[in-house]
């Protein structure tokens, strides 16, 4: 896989000084960075993606540089210096990552054999979505200060921003925005569909910009809503929307420096892997972010043999490696009547419709489109075109496909996938506890459901690709938010401690704190009469 990217369709060039943007749906172009990151969804509905993916000549020259230098470096080919000087890029960045429990910012461990963990959760929130929303909510606050230099009252801007979260992105995008000027947060989640600790997190923040809305529905039903205030021109006129969900570009972007970090980190640990060779990355997988920074990553130039696709029983990405179709429907191997979601061990995977796969269905038609060897602008507007009849049909039909051959076999050169049940992640968990006993741990290693999912695909993974190929795989939050699937995979182990081995002290007492939220009925148009209602009386 790492040797067919270079020089691969897709939009891939060396760095140019002006980094500009596009929409995967082809209506909206040469966009600039700010423009991406304050807009967050294309007025087509489509994701912004780069022109052209930056490549580094001398990536391998990175091997010694701490997180945030490193950062520093893969953010510089995607963000012009004519937009944020260097000097200012930089102190985004250090100030973003400041405030991670380890030094290593996303540490990485070795659990067995040819088996890595990459943890992710050492930020504030105890999730991977801190890698990303410490840094935009900093990339919100650099823009918004420049855009109100001199001005006063409702001359300045404000921006309202709104996200959908199964759990994670809530609290992390509220602790990256809590208390900043000039901006409005408001966070919808599934009511009853995320864990206690999750949305204590989020509602015990009583800073007056912060704004909870308990959505009566599933967390595709807050992704759904999120979507049509973005495309409600007069919703977005009046409030000015941002975008907090991995929608928003800047967020892929902040996630592709720990795929590389992890790398070199692995170097240093693993004895006779060097520079240049290949490793596979197991991502487990719901709104497919997380994965799509893996892609960039490898489309960058980092030697990816494999991206691993891990999903729970909502399965609509595993079904599409597997068949070529996108379909919100389950099949009826496995035992679902309809298109709808599962609730499940791992509820942050709890998802159908996986927006960032749009994203990669552009490179996927781009390069189709390329092998007609039109010009650059035609495969770019096929792309764009293919892109949209393929969402159109998702949201009429509840799905597409099957894709054209090519595309599919495209997509699984650089991909695999695995689907992963809620007792094989019950027995993840175990496995990973009494193996980190059996082998002399001080500490046993407990790993949170989504982990597991994640850890439980890659044995299998490993069992495919040999000895030759180490696995790194994505370790997402802290046990300790979701305590309920721990202590049922643990509960019969003598040496288990939920409070001893699990729980940190930030969380003691949490639940018990005051909390503000509002319920609302799953209706965009009530959802906007609320947000403006709130952003009105905040900027009284």
């Amino acid at each position: 896989m790492a040797g067919q990217a270079n020089g691969e369709a897709g939009g891939e060039k060396t760095h140019t000084p002006s980094q500009r943007y596009l929409s995967t749906r082809g209506e909206d172009e040469d966009l600039s960075f700010e423009e991406v990151v304050l807009q967050g969804l294309g007025s087509d509905g489509g994701l912004f993606i780069p022109q052209e993916i930056p490549k580094s000549s001398d990536w391998q020259s990175w091997a010694d540089l701490s997180f945030a230098d490193l950062a520093f470096r893969i953010l510089s080919l995607y963000i012009s210096p004519s937009e944020i000087p260097p000097a200012d890029l930089k102190s985004i960045i250090d100030r973003s990552y400041s405030t991670f429990r380890s030094t290593d910012v996303t540490p990485l461990i070795h659990l067995h054999d040819n088996l890595y963990l990459l943890e992710l959760f050492h930020g504030p929130t105890f999730a991977f979505k801190d890698v990303a929303l410490q840094f935009l909510g900093n990339l919100f606050e650099y823009f918004l200060v420049r855009k109100n230099a001199g001005k006063e009252g409702r001359d300045r801007h404000h921006l309202t921003v709104v996200g959908a979260t199964s759990g994670d992105t809530g609290s992390a995008a509220i602790y990256g925005l809590r208390g900043k000027k000039d901006v409005s947060v408001f966070i919808l989640h599934p009511k009853g569909r995320v864990s206690p600790i999750q949305e204590a997190q989020m509602t015990t923040v009583l800073d007056a910009n912060v704004h909870n809305l308990a959505v009566t529905g599933t967390f595709d039903d807050c992704q759904d809503i999120v979507k049509a205030l973005f495309s409600d021109p007069g919703t977005n006129e009046a409030l000015n929307l941002g975008a907090i969900n991995s929608i928003n570009f800047a967020r892929i972007l902040a996630q592709i420096t720990y795929y590389f970090y992890s790398y070199f980190l692995l170097t240093k640990m693993r004895e006779g892997f060097g520079v240049g060779d290949e490793v596979r990355y197991v991502v487990p997988t719901g709104n497919f972010g997380d994965v799509l920074a893996g892609y960039f990553a490898y489309r960058m130039g980092l030697p990816v043999e494999k991206l691993v696709v891990a999903t729970n029983e909502n399965d609509i990405l595993d079904r599409f490696w597997k068949t070529g179709r996108y379909e919100k429907q389950a099949s009826a191997a496995q035992d679902a009547a309809s298109d709808a979601v599962k609730e499940t061990l791992s509820p942050a995977m709890d998802i159908l419709v996986s927006s960032n796969f749009e994203r990669l269905l552009w490179f996927l038609a781009y390069e189709f489109a390329a092998a007609a060897g039109m010009d650059d602008a035609w495969n770019k507007k096929q792309a764009g075109q293919e892109v949209t009849t393929w969402l159109k049909d998702l949201k009429m039909k509840g799905g597409f496909g099957p894709v054209y051959t090519d595309v599919l076999e495209t997509a699984r050169r650089s991909f695999e996938s695995e689907r992963v049940s809620d007792p094989q992640t019950v027995e993840t968990i175990k496995g990973v506890y009494e193996s980190s006993i059996a082998n002399g741990a001080v500490q046993p290693y407990v790993l949170d459901p989504h982990t597991a999912v994640g850890i439980a695909a890659a044995e299998r993974s490993i069992g495919r690709a040999g000895p030759s190929i180490p696995h790194v795989s994505l370790s997402t939050a802290h046990p300790a938010k979701f305590s309920g699937a721990v202590i049922m995979a643990l509960k019969d182990q003598d040496a288990f401690d939920f409070e001893k081995h699990v729980r940190p002290v930030e969380f003691l007492g949490l639940e018990d704190q005051p909390r503000r939220v509002v319920m609302v009925a799953n209706d965009w148009r009530e959802v906007s009469a609320l947000v403006q209602k709130q952003v009105d009386e905040e900027l009284q």
